[in-house]
């Protein structure tokens, strides 16, 4: 069954309907002229003359294209192959009698070097759209050659990043960030770092995963968000090189990928390391009391970090015969930080100073993480899209966080000085079975699962004895905990396609077991839940190369090791953060309803609703004894969000474009805090203006600007932040070498951010200070020559069913 993926890649001329003619098409099948291997995604340009493209088309995974809703006149088709010589062939329509024109199958011949192409001035879509899903392509982005993923993923609809590097899809932070459809150690435990060292010039397309089908699993809130690699894999080799610089915030960063295939056996890889340098920052926390003794705390710091980051993920494939396949990924990464944070706290009431002291924190982190998996995919003789696949993975990653706490200039304070590790660890084992059943117009899909979870910690906190100099353990502010999760599911859904339709639905089943231990302290925790998680997204492909999308979905969020470990962070002693282990899953109903549109101008707009249900809210509670803030989590919340999205993408002149992608939501959060209701609400927005011209001799220039407007949660808001950003690229050897370079926020040294937040006895204002302005060098090689493309494994684990955290 054909799936319509290339529904708004088509820039066709809008067909009037002054009178009722029939529709009209040109259709074919491309394949290797030597094999007779049929081709897939290669492009297909329908043109009226050498320099107008009409429409544009990928091949199918069977070599086909079809061209419909076409005039009676004469066209030319030209086909654009990686490796393979361009080829065009005339496509005659202006006889009124003639309605469907086929071409039947066209050869391509292996490209000679030296060659000349053949010039398409159209330019390559930004954004596809598919029935559950958005695509923004990196690679037609040429700010993709000097900005990180993380930078990009600011002109990606329905994403936004904050002036904390935190990524929001659809406004909420709850999502799962998946590499290549698999979910990946490196993004579980810490996304941010990864993102903000991975080049985007080895990323093919970013997928934004609005309403996910049944066959994913049912967490993450707002949506998945899918990153897929430069990773096609062909007779021969290539690979991409990317190293860069980014100063005075930044650092050193070195990114790319290969891919190689030799016979039956394939191979691709993706990796990176950078540096990443923070210089001192200011910040500051007012905090005042209310009640019978009222009390003020200010407390002005600094804070200076450094961390390096790694990663590498690896995949192989052989492919025994046409009907038999196996695949195998290997991802390993690894980070660690270091950073010194100095601050000075005064505790006050209305008349005299209560406490005072200066604090200096010696902080370091250490992180790893590692995921394999291994997949065999048997096809059928009597359908060869027809698959069963047997998948197992493992998966593990851990993080150490120290603290070295000293105190001096004391005032009426006497906690000793203190030491504080908190050790964690997370490993996973699933085992997976799919199966895909296709027909001509209905598409079954079906599968089971089982996951094995594990979590531990191993928290400790060491103080200073003034008698002896020596740090000693303090048992009643440490504990072991473990918490078993075993998740059990399966799904089926359905996708029926006519010509104008497009119908997916399903429902996913999921039995939830948790098994929660604090080893020190003898205690448990068990839960067991049941779900049923329904997903349905209709399309409908409308006249003049539009379309209408409507989708409703059912999410949950697990907590994940972050909000569940009880692990009590005392490094500011006045304010303390915990887990919660009692914590349940929330879930969220949500309805999009989206319009496209693409002719020269391509338009996305949508509109939604989304309830949720025992929401996870960090809730902060003052206690008047101890002067001390505490933070944990709890399922106490409630929240609904109507919102509208746009996404406009518009070649002004042939050289020229600009881009649009904005996103306005009304936040309505209420919950329960210290057994007292509270009720938030605010507008937020997020808007990102793009604009590029490209100039002679391969010279172009891009800038942006974005706006993040407040973000509202149950206990505050953040303030807006405006950024700016210029870059211009110029290719050495095109499609080779190119250099880049690119500044941010030229005009504003500083960042500031203010963050409010109250309870019924308290408000609370946090400000920071960051380095806002910096600059970026890049320099990216493309090397290798490739042929014929390699199978894939077509299913695979996909395991998104936990929040990251982050």
């Amino acid at each position: 069954m054909t799936l319509i993926v290339s529904l708004i890649l088509l820039t066709t001329k809008k067909l009037y309907a002054q009178k009722n003619l029939a529709d009209r098409k040109i259709m074919g099948f491309i394949s290797d002229s030597a094999s007779q291997k049929k081709l897939d995604f290669i492009t297909v340009n329908l043109m009226t003359d050498k320099n107008t493209v009409v429409k544009v088309d990928y091949t199918k995974e069977d070599g086909s294209f079809t061209f419909s809703g076409l005039k009676p006149v004469r066209y030319q088709v030209i086909v654009v192959g990686v490796g393979y010589k361009n080829k065009m062939i005339n496509a005659d329509l202006s006889d009124s009698t003639r309605l469907v024109l086929n071409l039947e199958t066209i050869t391509l011949s292996q490209a000679a070097l030296g060659l000349k192409e053949v010039k398409i001035t159209a330019a390559k879509p930004l954004v596809t759209q598919e029935v559950d899903r958005l695509s923004y392509d990196l690679q037609a982005d040429p700010e993709s050659k000097v900005n990180s993923v993380l930078d990009m993923m600011r002109k990606v609809p329905l994403l936004s990043v904050d002036a904390d590097n935190t990524v929001y899809l659809k406004g909420n932070s709850d999502f799962k960030i998946l590499i290549n459809g698999k979910p990946s150690s490196m993004m579980e435990r810490s996304y941010k770092d990864v993102l903000r060292s991975m080049p985007a010039s080895s990323i093919e397309r970013i997928e934004v995963i609005t309403t996910p089908p049944a066959k994913y699993d049912a967490e993450g809130l707002a949506g998945i968000i899918n990153i897929i690699t430069n990773r096609k894999i062909d007779n021969g080799y290539n690979g991409s090189l990317n190293l860069s610089e980014k100063f005075p915030n930044g650092g050193p960063g070195l990114g790319g990928s290969f891919s190689a295939r030799f016979g039956k056996l394939g191979m691709s890889a993706f990796g990176g390391a950078s540096s990443f340098n923070a210089p001192l920052t200011t910040n500051s926390a007012l905090r005042n009391t209310f009640g019978i003794e009222p009390t003020t705390l200010l407390q002005n710091g600094t804070n200076q970090s450094d961390s390096k980051n790694a990663y590498l993920g690896y995949e192989i494939t052989y492919e025994i015969d046409t009907l038999n396949l196996l695949s195998a990924q290997l991802n390993i990464n690894g980070s660690k930080s270091n950073g010194v944070m100095t601050q000075n706290s005064s505790l006050q009431n209305t008349q005299d100073i209560l406490q005072n002291y200066m604090l200096r924190n010696l902080n370091n982190g250490n992180g790893s993480g590692m995921d394999a998996a291994v997949n065999y995919q048997k096809g059928f003789r009597a359908d060869k899209n027809r698959l069963l696949t047997f998948s197992y993975r493992i998966f593990s990653y851990g993080n150490k966080q120290r603290n070295n706490i000293a105190f001096s200039e004391r005032l009426d304070y006497n906690m000793p000085d203190y030491r504080q590790l908190n050790d964690q660890r997370f490993s996973e084992q699933t085992f997976q079975i799919d199966y895909v059943y296709p027909g001509k117009k209905l598409n079954i899909e079906a599968g089971i699962k089982a996951i094995f979870r594990d979590n531990k910690s191993d928290f400790q906190n060491w103080s200073l004895n003034n008698e002896n100099d020596q740090f000693e353990i303090q048992p009643g502010l440490g504990n072991k905990y473990r918490n078993e999760q075993n998740v059990f599911g399966a799904y089926n859904t359905y996708q029926f396609s006519t010509k104008k339709w497009t119908f997916k639905g399903g429902a996913r089943i999921e039995q939830t077991v948790i098994n929660a231990d604090f080893i020190s302290s003898e205690s448990s925790v068990n839960q067991n839940y049941f779900n049923v998680i329904p997903s349905v997204s209709v399309n409908r492909k409308l006249k003049g190369n539009s379309a209408l999308n409507l989708g409703f979905t059912q999410r949950i969020q697990r907590p994940g090791i972050y909000q569940l470990n009880p692990f009590v962070d005392r490094s500011n002693p006045n304010f303390e953060r915990t887990g919660n282990p009692n914590l349940k899953p929330s879930n969220v109903n949500d309805i999009q309803l989206a319009y496209n549109w693409s002719k020269k101008m391509s338009i996305n707009f949508g509109v939604g609703y989304s309830f949720f249900k025992d929401l996870i809210f960090p809730v902060s509670v003052y206690d008047s004894v101890t002067n001390i803030t505490r933070t944990s989590y709890g399922n106490t919340g409630t929240a609904k969000l109507p919102q509208s999205n746009l996404n406009i993408n518009y070649p002004i002149t042939k050289k020229w474009n600009f881009s649009l992608n904005a996103r306005v939501a009304y936040g309505m959060v209420k919950g329960i805090v210290n057994d007292v209701l509270i009720k938030n609400e605010g507008l937020m927005y997020q808007i990102s203006t793009s604009t590029g011209y490209r100039f002679d001799k391969d010279w172009r220039v891009n800038a942006n600007l974005n706006a993040n407007g407040p973000s509202v949660s149950l206990q505050g808001t953040s303030n807006a932040m405006v950024s700016t950003s210029f870059s211009v690229n110029k290719d050495i050897i095109k499609d080779k070498l190119s250099l880049s370079a690119a500044v941010n926020n030229p005009f504003t040294k500083y960042r500031y951010n203010r963050n409010e937040s109250n309870g019924p006895d308290f408000a609370q204002v946090n400000n920071r200070r960051d380095y806002f302005r910096s600059f970026n060098f890049s320099v990216n090689y493309k090397f290798g020559k490739l042929k014929d493309a390699i199978k894939k494994n077509k299913r695979g684990i996909r395991n998104d069913d936990v929040q990251s955290g982050n």
